[in-house]
């Protein structure tokens, strides 16, 4: 679920999590004023599970280069 934010004249920032389906805050949680949805910035993405791993982003030298290493130890093994 994404995590949208709101500003409160009183209160300030908040941040709330929400379905993407859901009607935007009209009142604050807190105080019960106006608020307004703030467009978010410096989205980051979070990646959990087991599923990732350091190597998958590697630069295209990186993995050129272990390509080299992987064809010269399986020759060596034969």
């Amino acid at each position: 679920m994404p995590i949208y934010e709101y500003k409160c004249g009183k209160c300030g920032v908040f941040e709330v999590m929400q379905k993407i389906t859901d009607e935007p805050l009209k009142t604050c949680p807190k105080c019960g004023g106006t608020v307004s949805r703030v467009i978010g910035h410096n989205v980051a993405v979070i990646f959990k599970g087991s599923g990732f791993y350091t190597t998958d982003n590697r630069s295209k030298e990186y993995k050129d280069k272990a390509k080299q290493d992987s064809g010269e130890t399986k020759a060596a093994d034969s």
